[in-house]
């Protein structure tokens, strides 16, 4: 019996398998819909933050720009004196307690000081305990004196004996004492320490107390070279010239032809 075209289609499809729902793969639901190839597009949002983080950097620009004019402005109005000027408000201040001066003495000088000197010192003063290592026990200081000796002859002191004036021969004969040599003024605007070394337990010490007396004792120390540097440096023989050519001047003026000026032994 021949088969109708519809059979012939019905009985390939059911050898083929097409119109059998496979074991691996069940059907779908007629309401089910079939996979897009393409994903659906996210839901609508709030605004996203990149436009945020662009109008917070435009606004701080714009802050930084009218912070920048009004520095520069202000600035410019100072320059032309317009605005006050403004202390520091965290500068040093330094308060003077210092005490009235009180007048200890007064004394007449009749000296002439005939010559002077600058000299300079470096002392080198170091301080150690025996059997003690320096590192424990040790104080160093390594100080620069600059200071000035005066060279001075004392009038104060002469007696009637010391002007003799011989007015026929129109000469004068003066004795004078030796000249004194005065004590080392140290300048302490140009006197200064280099360095000082101190131990362990000096460190330890001075935190707890300070002593004024260490730093007294350079400054004597530099003193005492200095005026023992001065006896060496011919200053005495500087003021004797200095003392004549002065008195020689001087009695000259006064219509003497001769002056003698002699200096007793010191």
């Amino acid at each position: 019996m021949a088969k109708s075209p519809e059979d012939v289609s019905s009985d390939v499809s059911a050898r083929d398998g097409v119109g059998e729902p496979t074991r691996e793969y069940p059907a779908l639901p007629p309401s089910a819909e079939p996979p897009s190839a393409e994903p659906a597009p996210p839901p609508a949002g709030p605004e996203q933050p990149a436009s945020r983080i662009s109008g917070f950097a435009r606004l701080l620009i714009f802050t930084f720009f009218v912070f920048a004019l009004m520095v520069a402005a202000c600035l410019g109005l100072r320059a032309v004196n317009v605005l006050p000027g403004f202390d520091n408000p965290f500068s040093d201040q330094t308060t003077d307690r210092s005490q009235p001066v009180l007048l200890q003495s007064m004394r007449d000088l009749s000296r002439y000081v005939a010559a002077d000197g600058t000299f300079q010192v470096i002392v080198d003063l170091q301080e150690n305990k025996e059997n003690i290592p320096d590192f424990l026990v040790n104080r160093r200081t390594l100080f620069v004196g600059s200071g000035t000796v005066e060279q001075y002859v004392e009038f104060g002191s002469l007696s009637d004996k010391a002007l003799q004036i011989d007015n026929d021969k129109n000469t004068v004969t003066i004795t004078l004492p030796p000249p004194q040599q005065g004590t080392a003024n140290l300048d302490l605007q140009k006197s200064y320490v280099v360095a000082e070394e101190r131990g362990l337990l000096n460190r330890f010490g001075d935190a707890f107390k300070s002593d004024p007396g260490k730093q007294q004792q350079v400054y004597a120390l530099a003193q005492q070279r200095i005026t023992e540097a001065a006896r060496a440096s011919g200053l005495d023989e500087r003021a004797k010239q200095n003392t004549e050519s002065m008195l020689e001047s001087l009695f000259t003026r006064l219509g003497y032809s001769t002056v003698t000026v002699t200096f007793g032994s010191p």
